[in-house]
């Protein structure tokens, strides 16, 4: 995978078998979505008192190494080390 410049979001491809796999996960799972103050979009910091999780395995090998949090039926992938969201999965 190769990242140019600042733009991380262009970068983070995720297979279509991924994408379901991750909305059955929020379904089997109930996950509860967060509520913030902002609206956390692509590009945005996530606050330093919101949880983020680990991502499961199953969701592809590229993104293990990223968090997530679940916020507005959307999945929001997140860069753990700039805490910058990378990806929204809806």
């Amino acid at each position: 995978m190769t990242t140019t410049g600042t733009d991380h979001a262009a970068t983070v491809q995720i297979e279509p078998q991924y994408r379901t796999r991750i909305k059955s996960y929020v379904t089997e799972h109930h996950l509860r979505p967060i509520t913030t103050k902002e609206k956390i979009i692509v590009g945005a910091t996530v606050p330093g008192d919101v949880e983020l999780e680990a991502v499961p395995s199953d969701w592809g090998p590229s993104l293990t190494k990223y968090r997530y949090v679940y916020s507005g039926d959307r999945v929001m992938l997140v860069d753990p080390g700039s805490r910058t969201v990378v990806q929204e999965i809806d």
